[in-house]
């Protein structure tokens, strides 16, 4: 029960950490969760928590890296493919080596396998890491992808790597041959191992999907059993788990389009619960980082015989050392040739080295790998400087947080786009949110609301169009979207007088004038005062709320929906009246525009006549359509802020579009 409980707790403040990571954006999230759980360790717990190593692996390595191989840009990762692979292979073994020899020197008490093994597992980066600095940090896309792409092949080489390392640390005997020979069959064979059974898999739910059964929890917890399956099969038969759940995430990734696009319900279950499980494991990492650093800062700072100013200096010895091995390999086996190719100076290609040396910092794979490394050697005898290694991984994944979301900022101040580069994201952004809600809407399209999803797609396509135009048209856009505001406004002038004849001369109740009026005060409001428009919507709902509870009794008459019709029509062409007589030279194509626009309103209604209830349903199929187009808006823009394509200002403005469309959307059309 006391596993259980602390177990809930650390999920509380999981969901604390981001709330904090919003009021204090300029922290790192990471940070945030390390705070919190050293914050957690200091207090008077019963229960010490401690969790089984491998345990570790695959709860937290499997899924993390099935998920990375899933995400996987595999168009732009393969144009990058040569930096990536000399990244993540060569990078991680120079690492190995350089820095195992030095740590050795350093800390002679460390054997050689065991620094070989804490530089293995020093050398995978962390892309999440970066990603929560993404908002605020403008790094170059070509950097991010590079910082994907060697995260997602690194993690495993890395990981591979320190198994090696620590297999011979524990056994006291290593062969080079050996290990060159074990390290191919393990690592192919875990590719291969991980592709067939996914592929299996996949075949699984083809089949299942075959036989009539697509219920969508069933598939979704196929999909995270996946990873847990893949990691214990490869593991079992001696082969690399790792290299196997990424290989399985990348099969996976080339035939989900194919395999979920028929199940667009699974597609967004899928992607919510994937988001979920990944925030969760992330900050789990994390938090149990915070939760051991108080208890091996109390083993090297209270109880070991070394000096702690001495074993700080080794963290900063050995960061440093991480960072210039990993600058000299980008400069000269990447960015200096990529910058000769592209005209680019020497100073630029130094710039660009020293931003993706200070982006490659340490996260929850480091974590994971010093976690695993055993308690005891094979001869009986305790692990040599567990306790020391552990700090010293924990210590390099610290400061390099901390430098990384200090140094990043600052460099990239002026080093990001212009003015019109941001806008220009911008508007790149606002497309791909309209092409995920069209993929949405098309994929979602039946018998039964194929002609309320073609309603929805139309105005999609507008907003498309609209987006596309060039700077010049699109001013021309800008200016007669005003002028259309403005004959709408006139519009709607007339259509209130028209309501207020209607009423007097008594050819309406009043319960439809006022529901008119309602409606018409609202759209001036949106036309006129947009940024109030939120305001507007809660003061109406408060004032609804309050009617209820002050008059329970009173109760609205019925509404008839042949007086509705007619009073919409005979509003409707009172205002295209009072547009054509103030239309003029200058405002003529904004008047025609909104004249139409009327138009179809009457058209619509004249063909509903005779089916009141079709045009309800329509109506309400349309709300319904919208709405969920604008969660998979919401979802794509959170893609791209967790990518690093747009800032967290960026993705604020985008939200703030979609709440406002979605408010004029739940108000309602009158019927």
């Amino acid at each position: 029960m006391e596993v259980f409980e602390i177990i809930l707790f650390m999920l509380a403040i999981i969901a604390l950490s981001n709330i904090v990571n919003r009021l204090l954006p300029a922290v790192p999230l990471p940070l945030v969760q390390i705070a919190l759980g050293m914050a957690l360790a200091m207090l008077p717990l019963e229960h010490h928590f401690t969790l089984n190593p491998e345990l570790f692996f695959v709860l937290f390595i499997a899924p993390l890296l099935f998920n990375d191989g899933q995400r996987t840009p595999r168009d732009e990762l393969w144009a990058l493919r040569v930096p990536i692979l000399l990244m993540a292979l060569g990078l991680v073994f120079a690492t190995t080596v350089g820095v195992g020899y030095i740590v050795h020197a350093m800390i002679p008490s460390i054997p050689l396998p065991a620094a070989f093994g804490l530089a293995a597992i020093l050398s995978p980066t962390d892309a999440v890491a970066v990603t929560s600095m993404a908002g605020r940090v403008s790094l170059p896309k070509r950097i991010l992808r590079l910082l994907e792409g060697e995260a997602l092949m690194n993690d495993a080489s890395g990981l591979v790597a320190f198994k090696f390392a620590i297999a011979a640390a524990v056994t006291g005997s290593f062969s080079l041959i050996n290990a060159t020979g074990s390290f191919l069959l393990i690592s192919l064979g875990g590719l291969l191992c991980g592709t067939l059974i996914a592929a299996l898999l996949i075949r699984l739910r083809l089949f299942l999907r075959r036989w009539g059964m697509e219920d969508v929890t069933v598939h979704m917890l196929i999909l995270i059993l996946t990873p847990f399956l893949i990691f214990l099969a490869a593991e079992e038969l001696g082969l690399s788990g790792i290299l196997a759940v990424v290989a399985g995430g990348v099969v996976h990734a080339v035939e989900k389009d194919r395999m979920e696009s028929r199940m667009v319900k699974l597609q967004i279950v899928s992607k919510s619960t994937w988001s979920v499980i990944l925030y969760v494991l992330n900050g789990l990492v994390f938090l149990l980082l915070g939760l051991q650093v108080p208890d091996v800062v109390n083993v090297i700072f209270f109880e070991s015989p070394i000096n702690n100013g001495i074993v700080i200096g080794y963290i900063a010895v050995i960061f440093v050392s991480l960072i210039v091995i990993r600058f000299l390999w980008v400069y000269l086996f990447w960015e200096n040739r990529f910058s000769r190719k592209n005209g680019r100076s020497m100073r630029e290609g130094l710039g660009m080295s020293v931003l993706t040396s200070l982006s490659g910092v340490r996260g929850a794979v480091t974590l994971a790998g010093a976690f695993s490394i055993p308690l005891v050697l094979d001869n009986g005898d305790a692990f040599p400087e567990r306790d020391l290694i552990l700090f010293l991984a924990a210590g390099v994944i610290l400061i390099s947080l901390l430098v990384a979301s200090i140094s990043l900022p600052l460099l990239t101040r002026n080093a990001g786009e212009g003015p019109t580069d941001e806008e220009e994201k911008l508007n790149a952004a606002r497309i791909a949110t309209i092409k995920a809600a069209l993929r949405f809407v098309a994929e979602s399209m039946n018998e039964d609301n194929r002609h309320a999803s073609h309603a929805v797609i139309a105005q999609y396509e507008a907003r498309m169009r609209r987006l596309s135009l060039h700077e010049e048209e699109q001013a021309e856009g800008i200016e007669l979207a005003v002028a259309e505001n403005q004959a709408r406004l006139i519009g709607l002038q007339a259509e209130r007088k028209e309501i207020a004849r209607m009423f007097k001369a008594g050819e309406i109740p009043d319960y439809v004038a006022n529901r008119f009026n309602d409606s018409f005060a609202a759209l001036e409001e949106a036309l006129s005062r947009r940024s109030r428009m939120r305001i507007l919507l809660l003061t109406r709902g408060l004032r609804k709320l309050g009617s209820a509870i002050i008059k329970p009794k009173e109760v609205e008459p019925r509404l008839d929906k042949s007086i509705i019709r007619k009073t919409k029509l005979r509003t409707c062409q009172a205002a295209m009246g009072s547009i054509r007589a103030q239309m003029t030279k200058d405002n003529r194509k904004a008047s025609l525009n909104v004249i139409g626009q009327y138009r179809e309103i009457i058209r619509a209604i004249s063909r509903k006549n005779e089916d009141p209830e079709d045009e309800l349903l329509q109506r309400k199929l349309r709300q319904e359509i919208q709405l969920r187009a604008y969660q998979v808006e919401r979802d794509e823009i959170q893609a791209l802020y967790e990518r690093g394509e747009i800032k967290r200002d960026m993705a604020i403005s985008l939200r703030k579009t979609i709440s406002y469309a979605e408010a004029s959307v739940l108000e309602g059309e009158l019927a």
